[in-house]
């Protein structure tokens, strides 16, 4: 049986890449909009009630001048005129609190759905992709989205009401006026227009070198002891400043083509002004227009640019925002690692003599950079086939690179063979929800970390319903009660980012210790006790022989003296299963064995 593989050479829209990288349109950020449709309509309503207030002002400014030039008396016009300032005001200081709520959460939606999919992806997706690059989406690009909705996109709402509404009035007024109004503004519209695809690709290369900066000071951070002991330090500082050079140089690009684009509103304002003033000033010495009519076209004047100015710069700010949204749509866009699966049975009692089996199982990594069409062969098993019996201790030994931990990585599905099966009880594990799969499993990487936080956080990461007891007990099995005792905080004593806190041998005792705790029916534990000395892998194994009882152990060591006892030792070899049997057994009939036992003196 074949597993289809999702084409890594296209991307999540449908398409394949190009070098422009992901595109996200205006219509993939309504539905970020539209989850705060509610308070968005209050803005919205505000923004009109502001827009009416703003535009009554020039017309009782031009009844108060009016009323002044014929000498009477002006009675309530002033003190409506000031209402209308102060309602206007605190309509736009509610409005503003809003519209700043409503972009935070924005934001907030967006990470959360960001985090959401991004942990829930393939296994796969994370060999190809940089660590500090997918943290960068959740921080910086998001980020981005927050100016939509504070810079301009729904006040232009308003905006666009107070720019129709001046627009009639001044035609009202005088229609020469407006058309020379309208040929300087449609100019600087056409400006924006041609400028605005610019911004949008200047801003996503942008935030493609902030991802690329976050990915080289993740790199350099998590490895800084090994960056100082090698006398690299320098090195790396030059290989993160070159980084971050190169998102100042798109932060420049993006501040040039903006340069030009905000003033617009202010060159087009100043231009329109002085036309209206010389031509306007002409036409009320030759009694077309009155000085009153003349004030009134100014104050709509500058109603209906500071739209267009709102309007400039939610065209700038939305293009940097689906600059950056095309990057979370990317990953939002992938498929989760259970996306495809078929349809999915409830967990199966183990009812066969067989706890796990695998079947002429094929398995090649997925890698992005190899063509189809390439030579090389990346298989990394190679029809294997065994059974796991129920309730046994089962070993495979083989030197590195044999496919042992791949072998591990199929049983938990972090990948699905090319070819064969894999078996949980007679049933293939691509038909058993995952979640219930990994229940019944407990797993031990290789090189396990230990996640910051406390000693209780990395306990119950598999058993959060744990109590302190159980946890003590667990690590009083694991030999780690010192370190429980050498901080009076006791489980809430924290360990460090990645376990720094604990030594190389405390970490591994507390990764083994974080799966006894959950004590599954199957264990797989690779390498387990490769970081112990002698003494603490003797009560390590003594741990693991008290829990092993009544269940499935899988064990990976290459420490043969480890592995000696075991009912079952798979021996593997380029991919491939080459003997099985019992210590004794293998010594005499596979070769591979009996040189790996005679360079460790156990023959």
């Amino acid at each position: 049986m074949t597993t289809a593989q999702t084409p890594r050479s296209r991307s999540p829209f449908g398409r394949t890449k190009t070098d422009d990288g992901p595109k996200a349109t205006f219509g993939q950020l309504l539905p970020y909009l539209y989850e705060h449709k509610r308070i968005l309509g209050v803005v919205i309503a505000l923004s009109i009630l502001g827009a009416v207030a703003s535009l009554a002002q020039p017309l009782l400014v031009s009844q108060v001048i009016s009323v002044v030039q014929k000498g009477e008396m002006l009675g309530g016009l002033v003190w409506l005129l000031v209402a209308l300032v102060i309602v206007s005001g605190l309509l736009s200081g509610f409005q503003h609190y809003l519209l700043q709520r409503t972009g935070t959460s924005v934001v907030l939606s967006a990470r959360r759905q960001l985090v959401r999919r991004m942990l829930r992806l393939p296994i796969s997706e994370f060999d190809t992709r940089r660590t500090g690059d997918l943290v960068s989406r959740v921080g910086s690009d998001t980020t981005l989205l927050y100016a939509v909705i504070t810079q301009g996109l729904v006040d232009a709402v308003g905006g666009a009401l107070v720019f129709v509404g001046a627009l009639i009035a001044m035609l009202v007024i005088d229609p020469l006026l407006l058309g020379l109004t309208v040929l300087v503004i449609a100019v600087s519209v056409v400006t924006v227009v041609s400028l605005s695809g610019r911004v949008r690709v200047a801003s996503r290369k942008q935030q493609e070198k902030v991802g690329d900066l976050a990915a080289a000071v993740e790199r350099a951070i998590s490895a800084v002891r090994t960056v100082r002991a090698s006398n690299a330090t320098e090195r790396e500082i030059a290989a993160v400043e070159k980084d971050a050079e190169g998102a100042w140089r798109m932060g420049i690009s993006v501040a040039k083509i903006s340069a030009l684009v905000v003033p617009i509103a202010g060159i087009a304002l100043q231009v329109s002004f002085l036309v209206v003033l010389g031509v306007g000033g002409f036409r009320v010495a030759s009694g077309a227009i009155t000085i009153s009519s003349l004030v009134a076209f100014i104050l709509f004047l500058f109603m209906m640019i500071m739209p267009l100015g709102q309007a400039f710069g939610a065209i700038n700010s939305v293009n940097q925002a689906l600059g950056a949204l095309g990057r979370i749509q990317e990953i939002i866009s992938l498929p989760s690692e259970s996306e495809f699966d078929a349809a999915v049975v409830p967990m199966p009692a183990v009812t066969t003599d067989a706890a796990i089996s695998f079947e002429n199982v094929r398995f090649t990594y997925p890698d992005s950079s190899i063509k189809e069409d390439a030579p090389q062969d990346l298989t990394v098993l190679h029809g294997v086939s065994f059974d796991v019996p129920r309730g046994q201790r089962t070993a495979l030994v083989g030197p590195s690179g044999a496919g042992k931990s791949t072998i591990l990585a199929l049983i938990e599905r972090f990948y699905d063979p090319r070819d064969g099966v894999v078996r949980l009880g007679g049933i293939d594990i691509r038909g058993i929800d995952r979640h219930a799969l990994r229940a019944q499993i407990g797993y031990v990487e290789q090189d396990a970390p230990v996640l910051a936080g406390s000693l209780r956080d990395n306990l119950t990461l598999g058993a959060p319903h744990a109590t302190d007891e159980q946890c003590i007990q667990v690590l009083h099995d694991v030999n780690l009660t010192e370190v429980l005792e050498r901080n009076e905080l006791g489980l809430a004593a924290p360990v460090g980012e990645g376990g720094i806190m604990l030594s190389g041998g405390e970490r591994q005792r507390l990764a083994i210790a974080r799966t006894l705790l959950a004590a599954p029916p199957i264990l797989l534990l690779d390498e387990s006790t490769s970081s112990l000395d002698g003494l603490n892998e003797q009560l390590l194994r003594a741990a693991i022989d008290a829990v092993a009882e009544n269940r499935t152990l899988i064990v990976i060591a290459h420490r043969l003296s480890t592995v000696v006892d075991s009912d079952q030792i798979i021996v593997l070899d380029h991919g491939r299963v080459v003997g099985t049997g019992t210590h004794s057994e293998l010594v005499k009939s596979t070769p591979l064995y009996k040189d790996l036992a005679k360079h460790q003196l156990l023959v």
